[in-house]
């Protein structure tokens, strides 16, 4: 159990490095408070529950957008509002469980190629 548990901390310190995420970011996407995402970062913590399945969608999401995009703007688009999402931000949209709506738009860039 304590190597899964320390598998989830160390996802949230790859996607910081790989996605350019803030512990403000990660904190948003999976509802945790951001302190409890720096001791994620620190690996002094670990997710559970909800907020690791909400951990693995974002980094599922930002393994995949760093093949179609330029990593400097990966906090940028999560950020924005997004029509095909209702104009609703990737961010929250994760955060509120809509991993697959996200998913959706994404697949859309992947398949073109650009963003």
């Amino acid at each position: 159990m304590w190597a899964m548990a320390t598998a989830f901390a160390g996802e949230a310190a790859h996607i910081k490095h790989i996605g350019h995420l803030s512990a403000p970011d990660i904190a948003r996407a999976t509802g945790a408070d951001e302190t409890t995402v720096r001791a994620w970062l620190r690996g002094d913590r670990s997710p559970s529950g909800e907020r690791a399945e909400r951990l693995a969608e974002l980094s599922s999401i930002v393994e995949r957008m760093v093949r179609v995009m330029d990593a400097s703007y990966v906090p940028v688009w999560l950020r924005k509002p997004i029509a095909l999402l209702d104009d609703d931000k990737p961010l929250d949209v994760i955060a509120m469980g809509g991993y697959r709506r996200v998913s959706r738009v994404l697949a859309g860039l992947e398949g073109s190629g650009a963003v």
